[in-house]
């Protein structure tokens, strides 16, 4: 089959051509396209698939530039690629040192935080430590207070065992009353420290716990971002992680990172100054209470000895009284029987009085004459009935004394037993179970 030959104007395509490019050609291709061509019919087969030498030099000059251009875009890419490797490699380097050096910042400040931290934590540890001492002194103190207050009612007890008329509400038992209301508001008022005390203890080590917390969330952040700081480009345990570039939605801010470490400690030093406050405290109330305690154990003692000595002197003078009273009833006595005597020696003149007038009435007659004889005999009879009503009125007024002086003899021994038994109860009893008063130092908590 016959083709028609056509001329064909063949352009390269538009391509941005460097300066060192050859000039691009046009070339124009004729191709047979008459019936009648010098190649015959015969030739005919062999015409339809092949180009023509222009096209094949076309084709070749277009192929040189093609490769001349992907050379040159190669080489220019190559370049480029080249340069961004070098300035991408720079900004890394750049990117990592900076971020080295943010990492080395935040190290700085966590280790800043981490030794206030620290530091808070172990002044903490040694203030809770000190308040356990004085925990244990008001303990201690607390128990030594038993033992006063056991004296103090035994001596109340034992002294109501006193005879009347000694049963008295003296200055001694007032001091005593008082010693025991003191004991016992001092008691109340250590009850109260201690749980005061343990109170403080407890939000001691709360706050010591939540400082230790956060120390030791601190010091895995201060190992995580120190093993970050460590990694670099050649570190060999690095190895790629696409989604650790999110933020997590309870991640802290700087400021409020701060202000948490901050608040910890502001807290935590709130509580040490409570702590410090309260062992001050302590000290003041162990020492005024072990002083109060020891002045009221010196008035109760000075109580009890003016006391006794009021009974010594009492007994001494009932005593004294005693002898006399023993000596005026021996000798009452003796006025007793001498009374007696009297009125029995006063019996005989008057029977011979008697016996005289009784006689001289049987005289006969005239001879019965009230002579001087007569009145004599009868004013002496008269004279001895008068002193022996006289006699016998003394006596009875003196078996009267003899029985009230026995009677003070027998009050006067009731009350001298009863002042023995006071001083044996003031003395024996309660001044000696008050040797065993605690001391000034036990009542402080320190024994």
């Amino acid at each position: 089959m016959a083709q028609k030959d056509v001329l064909l104007t063949k352009e390269p395509a538009p391509q941005t051509v460097p300066p060192c490019e050859l000039p691009c050609k046009e070339y124009d291709v004729a191709r047979n396209t008459g019936a009648y061509t010098s190649s015959g019919l015969a030739t005919a087969g062999f015409r339809t698939a092949k180009y023509l030498l222009e096209e094949w030099f076309q084709n070749c000059h277009a192929r040189y530039h093609q490769a001349f251009a992907d050379c040159d875009q190669s080489e220019r890419q190559r370049h480029e690629s080249q340069q961004l490797a070098a300035e991408t490699q720079a900004l890394a380097q750049r990117t990592q040192q900076d971020s080295t050096r943010r990492v080395g910042e935040r190290l700085q400040d966590t280790h800043g935080w981490k030794s206030e931290l620290q530091r808070e934590v172990e002044a903490l540890a040694a203030e809770t430590d000190l308040l356990l001492v004085q925990k244990q002194r008001l303990e201690r103190a607390l128990d030594s207070t038993e033992v006063p207050f056991s004296i103090a009612t035994d001596n109340l007890q034992c002294r109501e065992r006193r005879q009347h008329p000694n049963l008295v509400r003296d200055h001694v038992e007032t001091e005593l009353l008082k010693e025991a209301e003191l004991i016992r508001n001092i008691q109340e008022l250590l009850k109260r420290t201690i749980m005061q005390a343990v109170s403080q203890i407890r939000l001691n080590r709360e706050h010591k716990e939540t400082c230790e917390m956060d120390w030791s969330d601190k010091l895995e952040a201060y190992n995580i971002d120190e093993t970050c700081g460590r990694h670099h480009s050649q570190s060999t345990e690095v190895q790629a992680h696409p989604h650790s570039t999110t933020f997590q939605e309870s991640a802290s801010t700087p400021e409020t990172w701060a202000k948490f470490t901050q608040d910890n400690l502001c807290r935590a030093q709130r509580e040490r100054l409570a702590s410090a406050n309260l062992r001050v405290l302590v000290d003041c109330i162990l020492r005024d209470t072990s002083e109060d305690l020891r002045l009221q154990c010196d008035a109760v003692n000075l109580a009890f000895g003016r006391r006794c000595e009021e009974l010594e002197d009492a007994r001494h003078k009932l005593q004294h009284h005693l002898h006399k009273t023993l000596r005026e009833i021996t000798d009452q006595e003796y006025n007793v029987a001498a009374l007696k005597q009297a009125i029995k020696d006063k019996e005989a003149p008057l029977h011979v009085a008697q016996t005289r007038l009784y006689l001289r009435w049987h005289r006969p007659n005239v001879e019965l004459c009230r002579d001087a004889a007569q009145f004599r005999l009868v004013s002496e009879v008269e004279e001895l009935n008068m002193s022996l009503t006289a006699l016998r009125e003394k006596l009875l007024e003196a078996e009267q004394s003899l029985r009230n002086l026995e009677d003070t003899h027998m009050s006067l021994e009731k009350d001298i037993a009863a002042m023995t038994n006071s001083l044996f109860i003031d003395r024996q009893k309660c001044m000696a179970h008050r040797t065993h008063y605690p001391t000034i130092l036990q009542l402080a908590g320190y024994q």
